[in-house]
């Protein structure tokens, strides 16, 4: 017996080893035979009773289609452990995976097909920040901007009749410039102009 954890060291299988004065296998027959069994005969006795299936059966033997193959299989299923589960937990999770979705959206199922195409909305990308100079660009708000690097500023428009003004950033040349990591709040329609 292969241990994976202790629960398995003190989980006791049920056996059967007498019925009545008539005693079975030394090792005994486990419950779960006898539950992997008796479907396994019922469903022999329907497969014998459906038209072209049951003429197909009924070639071999009465007892052969209806006992003795039934109890190979169920003492086959017995027997077999995938990943140390018993075969009917594997049976359910087989089916478990066949019936739900293949992916995963925002780590919830989704049923969206994978060869499907995907539209993004409009995107806004600007530099990182990661480089030590300034990028050339310009910046419609409303929003904050973050600056990490030196830089001096200099508005250019005063905001009038409602419209806002623009604000330049230049490199630092002076020592006056102000330092890293300021974060700049534009308003509607203002507008951010940098200058490397």
């Amino acid at each position: 017996m292969e241990i994976r954890s202790y629960s398995d060291v003190f989980r006791v299988e049920r056996r059967i080893y007498r019925i009545d004065k008539l005693r079975l296998n030394p090792a005994g027959i486990p419950l779960r035979a006898i539950a992997y069994l008796v479907p396994l005969v019922a469903g022999a006795l329907l497969v014998s009773r459906l038209p072209m299936l049951g003429a197909l059966a009924r070639i071999a033997p009465w007892y052969l289609r209806t006992l003795l193959a039934p109890a190979v299989l169920a003492g086959a299923l017995t027997t077999v452990r995938v990943d140390g589960r018993p075969s009917h937990l594997t049976a359910r999770a087989l089916l478990c995976f066949a019936a739900g979705p293949r992916t995963l959206t925002a780590l919830r199922p989704s049923c969206r097909s994978l060869g499907g195409r995907v539209r993004p909305g409009r995107l806004l990308l600007l530099a990182d920040g990661s480089d030590s100079t300034l990028r050339r660009f310009r910046y419609r708000g409303p929003g904050a901007v973050r600056v990490a690097v030196s830089y001096a500023s200099r508005q250019t428009r005063v905001a009038r009749w409602g419209v806002a003004g623009t604000v330049e950033l230049a490199a630092a040349r002076d020592d006056g410039a102000r330092r890293r990591a300021d974060v700049l709040v534009l308003a509607d329609r203002a507008c951010l102009e940098v200058k490397p």
